[in-house]
């Protein structure tokens, strides 16, 4: 009020950043957009505008928007109606946009216990990016999530399996074990259907665990670093997707988030 910083403030912003590169600068760097970021319209705690601006301010080239789809009440997923209006209001905040930033339409659409999709068909069609994650029944049966997984995958409408463990190695909501299913199965669905790995940057998923991105990477798949942000500041998690993918000797190149926006949709729409 007074125009000074706080005391407390200006000390905290002295500080070592919290999640320093730790030998990733390069790829943080090279990291320009992100495929899973969440908003006020599901459980994130801030407008799509804002989410924007943050992700600018940290130089990213792009960002997609990815709330819950409708199955998922508890985190206020978008019905079809609620979701055409997001498209509306992301499109129309991108016809403002002079600098070449740009936002995507996407959803973390709810993988079904079948493999199916928690969207109609048409609100789909409608989206840029369709990231796909497991948040129910966890504990299914090992073959039953393997073929549940394989399924969703080899939809040539997802472009990304998020958080495939769907585990919690840190968090104030508990400990959770990861799902069990073939990961190899998986993976290999995921390369033979350009579906892309996601490396959940979440301080308290680190999903895929280490073992499982190894077989990824044998797999010959394409990975996002991805932060899984509900607020402007944890779009910065991308840091630690960052360092575990130098840690498994990822290329650039098979980083999707590395890449240009036109790029990206190049691929997408293929």
């Amino acid at each position: 009020v007074d125009g000074r910083v706080p005391e407390y403030l200006a000390r905290l912003q002295d500080d070592d950043p919290t999640h320093p590169p730790e030998g990733a600068d390069d790829l943080v760097a090279a990291v320009v957009g992100d495929l899973h970021a969440h908003t006020e319209w599901s459980d994130g705690g801030s407008p799509i505008d804002e989410m924007a601006s943050a992700a600018q301010a940290m130089g990213h080239e792009w960002l997609a928007i990815t709330d819950h789809s409708p199955r998922l009440t508890v985190a206020n997923g978008l019905s079809a109606e609620r979701l055409a209006a997001q498209i509306e209001a992301i499109d129309e905040w991108n016809s403002r946009q002079a600098n070449g930033f740009r936002l995507f339409r996407g959803i973390e659409i709810d993988i079904l216990d079948d493999g199916a999709l928690d969207q109609s068909d048409e609100m789909i069609e409608r989206l840029d990016i369709v990231t796909a994650s497991v948040h129910s029944h966890l504990r299914m049966d090992h073959d039953a999530m393997t073929a549940r997984l394989v399924a969703a995958v080899s939809d040539p409408r997802v472009h990304v399996l998020g958080h495939c463990t769907g585990r919690r190695v840190l968090s104030g909501r508990g400990h959770r074990p990861p799902s069990t299913f073939d990961a190899r199965a998986v993976f290999e669905a995921c390369a033979a259907n350009d579906t892309i790995v996601e490396i959940n940057s979440r301080p308290e998923r680190v999903d895929p665990p280490d073992e499982l991105i190894e077989i990824a990477l044998e797999a010959g798949c394409l990975f996002a670093i991805d932060s899984d942000a509900h607020a402007p500041g944890q779009l910065e998690f991308k840091v630690l997707g960052a360092r575990r993918a130098v840690e498994h000797g990822i290329e650039p190149d098979r980083i999707v988030t590395t890449w240009s926006s036109d790029r990206l949709l190049e691929w997408t729409s293929r």
